[in-house]
C-alpha cells in the first residue's frame, strides 16, 4: 500500500482563511469609509480614489509580469494600498501626483523587497512619504468639506497638468463666496494659529466646511468588524490610541494653555486611520502579543511628540514608519518563553552544593569492581 506524504515548510495553514479572503474583507470594510469620503468631497475624492488605486494595480501587474515580485492582482493587496494611500492624501490632490504616489508605493514599498509579505514598510505610507517630500506645498493644501456643487465639478487643483503649478485653492474659494473658509486642517490651525476644533465635530466629521479626512467614528466601527472577525489584532490600535491619549493627557495636565485637549489629538488628523488600517499591516507589525503592545505604544507616543515638537502638524506617517523599522527588534526581545523553560531551574549565584547522601561511591558500598560514577549534586537548603 503506497501513501503520499506531502511535506511543506512552515507556516502551516490551520484554518480555511487565505490571503485573498483576508484582503477582500479589509477592502469590504473600507468601502463605507470611502463612500463617506466621497460624500464629503464629491467627484474630486472619487477621482483620487480611482486614479491612485489604478496606478497601484498597473504597477503591481508590471512587476508581477516581469517576475520582479511574487503575488498576483487577485490577492487584493494592491487595492488596499491604493485605497489607503488615496484616503491619506488631500481630496483635491492633483491626480498626476496621486498616480506618482501609487507607482512609488508599489515599486519602492513592495516590489523592491520581493512582493507581498516581504515588505518592511507599509507600502501606502512609503508612497505618502515620497510625495510629502516631493510636493510639500500641494500635499499641505486641503479643501473644505461639504462644498456646494462638489458632485458636479472638480476642485481646480485636481485636474492640474503634470509639472505645472496647481490652481490657487484660496482664489477658487473666494469665487464661491467663501472668503472666511480656509483649507487648513484642524491640526494645522492649532499648530500655526492656536485654534483647536471641537473634538466631537472631528469624531463624526459632519461639521460643514472643515478640512478633515475620513470619519474617525466610521473607521472605528469598520475596524471593530475586522477585529471581531480576527482579521486584525485589536492590541495594536488599542496600544496606539491608549499611549497617544495618555501622552497627550499628561502634557495637557502639565500645561493646558499650551497643549490641546487629548481627545483633539486622538480624533484629528490621520491617527485613527493609521492605527486601525496601516499600523496593523501583518507584514510590517510584530506577531508576538507583548511586541504588539510595545509596537503600538511606540507609535502612539511618537505621534504626539512629532505633532507637538516637530515642524509638521501631522506625525502619524513617520511614527508608523519608525515602528515598522523597529518591528524586527521588538519581536526579538518579546519572544515568549518556551514551554518548560523556567528561570527557577538555573543555579543561583552564590549557592553552595554538596553530595546528596543517597549517592555514594561503589567502594563505600563494598563493590569489588570500582566504576566511575558522576554524583548528582543538589543545592543545600
Amino acid at each position: 500500500m503506497s501513501t503520499t506524504i506531502e511535506i511543506r515548510s512552515a507556516p502551516h495553514i490551520k484554518t480555511q482563511r487565505s490571503v485573498e479572503q483576508i484582503m477582500r474583507n479589509v477592502v469590504g470594510s473600507l468601502l463605507p469609509v470611502c463612500a463617506f469620503f466621497v460624500y464629503q468631497y464629491g467627484v474630486s475624492a472619487l477621482a483620487s480614489l480611482a486614479v491612485v488605486t489604478a496606478a497601484c494595480l498597473a504597477t503591481e501587474r508590471f512587476f508581477v509580469k516581469t517576475g520582479t515580485q511574487s503575488g498576483t492582482l487577485a490577492d487584493w493587496s494592491a487595492v488596499i494600498t491604493g485605497i489607503l494611500l488615496a484616503l491619506s492624501l488631500p481630496p483635491a490632490f492633483p491626480l498626476w501626483m496621486g498616480a506618482v504616489a501609487g507607482i512609488v508605493a508599489i515599486a519602492l514599498g513592495k516590489a523592491l523587497f520581493g512582493g507581498i509579505g516581504f515588505n518592511v514598510f507599509n507600502p501606502a505610507l512609503v508612497g505618502r512619504a515620497f510625495v510629502q517630500a516631493a510636493f510639500p506645498v500641494a500635499i499641505a493644501t486641503y479643501t473644505p468639506s461639504f462644498l456646494d456643487g462638489r458632485f458636479t465639478s472638480f476642485v481646480p487643483s485636481t485636474l492640474a497638468w503634470p509639472l505645472m503649478m496647481p490652481a490657487d485653492t484660496a482664489a477658487w474659494l473666494q469665487s464661491l463666496h467663501l472668503d472666511g473658509v480656509t483649507g487648513a486642517t484642524p491640526l494645522a490651525k492649532w499648530k500655526f494659529e492656536g485654534v483647536a476644533a471641537d473634538p466631537l465635530q472631528l469624531l463624526s466629521s459632519l461639521s460643514g466646511h472643515m478640512a478633515v479626512g475620513p470619519s474617525p467614528l466610521l473607521i472605528l466601527v469598520c475596524g471593530a468588524y475586522l477585529a471581531l472577525r480576527r482579521y486584525l489584532d485589536w492590541r495594536i490600535p488599542a496600544a496606539i490610541l491608549g499611549s497617544a491619549g495618555l501622552t497627550a493627557f499628561a502634557l495637557y495636565a502639565w500645561n493646558p494653555a499650551r497643549f490641546p485637549d487629548p481627545f483633539f489629538m486622538m480624533f484629528s488628523g490621520g491617527l485613527m486611520l493609521g492605527a486601525v488600517y496601516m499600523a496593523t499591516d501583518m507584514a510590517t507589525s510584530p506577531v508576538t502579543p507583548r511586541g504588539m503592545w510595545v509596537y503600538g505604544g511606540l507609535i502612539g507616543v511618537l505621534t504626539v511628540l512629532i505633532r507637538y515638537y516637530g515642524g509638521l502638524p501631522e506625525g502619524v506617517m513617520y511614527a508608523i514608519l519608525i515602528g515598522n523599522a523597529a518591528s524586527p527588534l521588538i519581536e526579538r526581545f518579546t519572544q515568549p518563553r518556551p514551554f518548560g523553560k523556567s528561570g527557577l531551574l538555573r543555579p543561583r549565584r552564590g549557592a553552595t552544593y554538596a553530595l546528596h547522601p543517597e549517592y555514594i561511591s561503589r567502594e563505600e558500598a563494598g563493590a569489588t569492581t570500582p566504576k566511575k560514577r558522576m554524583p548528582i549534586n543538589k543545592p543545600r537548603k
